[in-house]
């Protein structure tokens, strides 16, 4: 069996391919694997309100949430509870990081944490690019009154701005798994959408040197930033020194907690 198999693997990381998306199923036996939220930093504020989200909308889940500090430990010990409850042949847990997209630090500890734990669990993809992410920007920009959207359909029906920095972090490889979210946006928008890293190239100003040199004037920038993997100010600072406004973090938007359900819901269908 090879090593990219999405079977599960006693005490490693396994990402499973493709980035498909699939509703939970209504009823789980008892044995199920548990969904375990990562989140950068510990296990509160936005990440606390995104799994309270998924408890009420999936009942027939059980969520852990396990902040990652900075040696996973606490992910390591929820591995380890979640194991406790099933049978020592099943699988203990499908852990959905908190992300938008890679992130070096996450990604590394998740990994060491998995492994630390000996148990079988496996480790979804980041959340984005997806179309509801892309969906979840635009709100959070015209929440700010940066964009405009019909109540229906959250098409843009004319704009109060004419280009976007959407803004991640995870430096080029951050930015560069961050384009095809762009695109999603900026299909909505019917607006150009340069990325841009909060911490490191390419940065933000030279995406709206870019989109002035086309002719933009007014530009907005949207953070694709869950909340906890960034400094709250570098969103504000980059926006700051481009001369725009910037839209709120996702945080806990229901769009979030629904796109790490059906993360863990993708890995359950691979195995049906």
């Amino acid at each position: 069996m090879s090593e990219s198999s999405s079977l599960p693997v006693r005490g490693r990381a396994v990402r499973p391919s493709g980035r498909h998306r699939r509703p939970v199923p209504s009823q789980l036996p008892p044995e199920a694997p548990a969904l375990v939220l990562a989140t950068l930093g510990d296990a509160s504020g936005v990440a606390a309100e995104l799994a309270s989200m998924i408890r009420v909308d999936n009942p027939q889940i059980e969520v852990r949430l396990a902040g990652l500090g900075e040696d996973g430990k606490e992910l390591t010990s929820e591995l380890e509870a979640a194991a406790r409850e099933r049978p020592a042949d099943g699988e203990a847990a499908i852990v959905v990081p908190l992300l938008t997209g890679p992130h070096p630090v996450a990604d590394g500890v998740i990994a060491a944490a998995v492994a630390a734990s000996g148990v079988a669990a496996r480790v979804t993809e980041s959340l984005g690019p997806h179309p509801l992410l892309a969906e979840a920007l635009h709100i959070r920009l015209a929440e700010k009154n940066l964009a405009r959207a019909d109540r229906m359909r959250l098409l843009n029906v004319g704009s109060p701005i004419d280009a976007v920095v959407l803004a991640t972090v995870g430096g080029t490889h951050g930015a560069a798994e961050a384009q095809p979210t762009a695109v999603l946006l900026a299909s909505r928008l019917t607006l150009p959408v340069l990325v841009a890293s909060l911490d490191g190239g390419p940065d933000a100003a030279a995406a709206a040197e870019r989109l002035r040199g086309v002719g933009a004037e007014r530009i907005a920038l949207s953070p694709c930033l869950i909340g906890p993997e960034a400094d709250p100010g570098l969103a504000g600072e980059a926006a700051a020194l481009i001369g725009a406004e910037s839209a709120d973090p996702l945080g806990a938007h229901d769009l979030i907690a629904d796109l790490a359900a059906r993360a863990y819901g993708s890995v359950l269908a691979e195995d049906a």
